[in-house]
């Protein structure tokens, strides 16, 4: 198979638009955004986008590629704090606000994959090290985890109600609290 030639200097600005667009388009209205409307915000026609992304779904890989990277990465620097506890509930409320502020969080989440994997791994980290101290009750699961953090994020992007990512969130944290907190 032939290597894949650079980009000429335009289509790698249209490619960098179109992603930029995408990752805010995406963040704002989740999955479900038009592929004609991220191509309106970059400015390009659908034909350029399709050029670049042959389908939605690899252009929103290659936005959550990005985002997860970054969620991966957090976790993992979490995870080298001395107190397990207090880098468990840090992560979880960077991941908390992040899913709050953009809806493709949760779908993110859900894309299968070695990268998702990755980051259940860095989370699954955290968590054991929390229950190991005593500060998350010990039968929570990441599978659990990730199972409220999405229903969380899809309660607060259903609501009008300003406040009540923060309400949620609060008791969440609140319920995943252990016997030694």
């Amino acid at each position: 198979m032939p290597a894949e030639q650079p980009l000429r200097a335009d289509a790698r600005r249209n490619r960098d638009r179109i992603l930029l667009a995408a990752r805010d388009a995406f963040a704002e209205a989740g999955f479900a955004v038009p592929l004609d409307d991220i191509a309106a915000r970059a400015g390009v026609g659908p034909g350029t986008v399709y050029r670049h992304f042959p389908t939605k779904e690899a252009l929103f890989q290659a936005v959550i590629t990005a985002r997860v990277t970054d969620l991966v990465a957090t976790a993992r620097r979490h995870a080298e704090d001395p107190d397990p506890g207090a880098a468990f509930f840090a992560f979880l409320t960077h991941l908390g606000a992040e899913g709050a502020a953009k809806r493709d969080t949760s779908d993110a989440m859900t894309v299968p994959g070695p990268l998702i994997a990755d980051l259940h791994a860095a989370v699954a980290t955290l968590l054991t090290r929390a229950q190991a101290a005593g500060a998350v009750r010990p039968a929570v699961t990441v599978e659990d985890l990730f199972t409220f953090l999405k229903s969380l994020f899809t309660a607060v992007h259903d609501s009008t109600d300003p406040g009540r990512a923060e309400r949620l969130f609060a008791v969440l944290t609140d319920g995943l609290r252990g016997p030694a907190a």
